[in-house]
């Protein structure tokens, strides 16, 4: 009998991918904080989750050649442009480095969790198939 990786992880395998992604994205915020005319950019999650778990474009790719995937075109579907929550500076930069900070810590935490998920989830298929 076969084991089905979809139904044995769940949702934990496509929110880890999503939020390793987000880490990307918010760490360029980050790096680009006194980057003039610099848009905040973010991911959205749902989005993403639903592209993912319907493989509708999360984790199928599309290819321009037979021999080549088209990797940035996946990477930038989902991620879209932050609205300010405070008013222009002067320099065009949106990046709140508050904001930024506490949706990198609030998405290391996440990932984290996803990672304690998939752990967990893993030794319940090493234990079945050990006869535990």
């Amino acid at each position: 009998m076969a084991i089905n990786f979809d139904k044995a992880l769940g949702v934990h395998q496509y929110t880890l991918g999503i939020r390793s992604q987000r880490a990307e994205v918010i760490s360029s915020n980050i790096a680009n904080a006194d980057t003039p005319h610099y848009k905040a950019r973010d991911i959205d999650f749902d989005k993403a989750f639903q592209a993912a778990t319907s493989r509708q474009g999360g984790l199928s790719m599309s290819r321009s050649d037979s021999k080549h995937f088209d990797l940035k075109a996946l990477s930038q579907q989902n991620i879209g442009y932050r609205v300010p929550d405070q008013p222009d500076t002067g320099d065009g930069n949106t990046v709140e480095m508050q904001k930024e900070q506490t949706e990198f810590m609030q998405n290391a935490l996440e990932y984290q969790m996803s990672l304690g998920f998939l752990d967990s989830k893993f030794s319940g298929l090493k234990k079945a198939l050990r006869g535990d």
